[in-house]
């Protein structure tokens, strides 16, 4: 429920509109899809044998510490907590926000709703780590729930494309083509890797997160398959490339508005599910950094009752309300995927180091390594670099945000 909990937000109901405008056929519209899920499947294995040899809190903090030393460690922890983390789950509040407000008469602004549902949530995840599991876990089957009805539906209950709906000319440029459009499809996959996170609070580290990790992808990627299959089945192509809102268009023309609205709900809880598990997970990436001694001590503290770093998931739930106030979230997530993938193609290479220094986990090692392994490193590279070319200005902000944390990093190594 983590892994998978960590994936599905409201990328993939509305992303595969993304994904058609810059790809125009069924073929290559599932391709990228499918190509997406590849590399997250390749990441998966290399983050389920590092999980079991390192089963440490912290993880993926955990494993750069090890591989690469405590600056590259700190500079993934400062990223996420200024850059990755907190900007999506602020954004992803404010999109809830909006939905609740269309569903629900709200007299309270936008703003007002993802504070009150950031601090809701930080608010259970204090209470200790079942309490916040036991909230996520239940989100999650209700968003599955609203995913496999939206197939369902789509596959029995909604008419086929019209005939008449055609297909847009060809893309020109292929290559370019399918690298724009796997920045959404990546982002919609995105978060499998912090369940590693919450490593060190597993009765069983070394076995449970490499089955949660595998199982938990390859069902996201079945399901999101599964999804574009039903959009472009009921709307076709150029239908699909046309909404903003694919998985609203497919419930209207099954249900009426009556199924357009169900959907939302559906959409609304899988927001609320994406924060809950944000919630769960990275705040122990800051307590892993605080034990270091890279960051405010008061972060490594664990309440003596509830038996979770308490500072450290309030600090994570104010920053995002902080932004999620500003309003300057969607600028901050054009550069959300090239700084995660910076931290994926390390990750990735630490795998190398470890097996160099004749380092194996005994519960799990990944298929096909050096091979997968280095497609996914080699993969994670190149989106960094698509990026780059892609949105110069808004990477560079990124980058300058992760060059700040090194002075930081020198002012923590000097305290005593």
């Amino acid at each position: 429920m983590i892994v998978m909990g960590g994936i599905v937000g409201s990328g993939i109901f509305m992303n595969p509109s993304v994904v058609a405008r810059q790809v125009h056929t069924p073929a290559l519209i599932l391709a990228a899809w499918g190509i997406g899920g590849l590399i997250a499947l390749a990441g998966a294995f290399v983050y389920a044998e590092l999980a079991a040899l390192r089963p440490a809190v912290g993880g993926q903090y955990a494993y750069l510490r090890e591989a690469f030393g405590p600056l590259v460690a700190f500079l993934y922890g400062w990223g996420l907590l200024l850059v990755i983390q907190s900007g999506g789950m602020a954004a992803v509040a404010v999109t809830f926000a909006h939905y609740a407000r269309e569903l629900v008469a709200i007299p309270i602004g936008a703003g007002g709703i993802a504070t009150a549902v950031l601090l809701a949530l930080t608010f259970v995840n204090c209470l200790g780590v079942r309490a916040g599991a036991t909230v996520q876990s239940v989100l999650m089957v209700i968003k599955i729930g609203a995913i496999v009805g939206l197939i369902v539906t789509g596959l029995f209950f909604a008419p086929d494309a019209p005939a008449s709906s055609g297909e847009p000319p060809a893309s020109a440029g292929l290559v370019p083509a399918m690298f724009a459009a796997l920045v959404p499809v990546l982002f919609a996959y995105g978060g499998w890797q912090t369940s590693s996170f919450v490593a060190g609070e597993l009765k069983r580290p070394e076995r449970d997160l490499p089955r949660g990790l595998l199982l938990g992808v390859l069902g996201v990627v079945v399901l999101y398959l599964s999804v574009n299959a039903v959009c472009l089945g009921v709307l076709g192509p150029a239908a699909l490339a046309a909404t903003t809102t694919p998985a609203s268009e497919v419930m209207r023309r099954a249900l009426g508005e009556a199924g357009a609205r169900a959907i939302a709900v559906g959409i609304a809880v899988s927001t609320l599910g994406f924060l809950s598990q944000s919630m769960l997970t990275a705040p122990r990436v800051y307590y892993a950094m605080a034990k270091d001694g890279l960051f405010f001590p008061a972060v490594a503290r664990v309440h003596p009752a509830t038996r979770v770093p308490m500072a450290a998931i309030a600090l994570q739930g104010i920053l995002a309300v902080v932004i999620a106030l500003s309003g300057r979230y969607e600028q901050i997530l054009n550069y959300v995927v090239s700084v995660d993938f910076i931290g994926f193609g390390l990750t990735g290479a630490a795998l190398f180091v470890f097996r160099r220094r004749g380092e194996r986990a005994a519960s799990f090692r990944t298929p096909g390594h050096p091979f997968t392994t280095g497609f996914f490193v080699l993969a994670s590279f190149l989106v960094v670099v698509n990026t780059v070319w892609r949105y110069p200005e808004n990477t560079l902000i990124g980058l300058a945000i992760l060059a700040a944390g090194v002075p930081a990093y020198l002012l923590w190594r000097r305290k005593p």
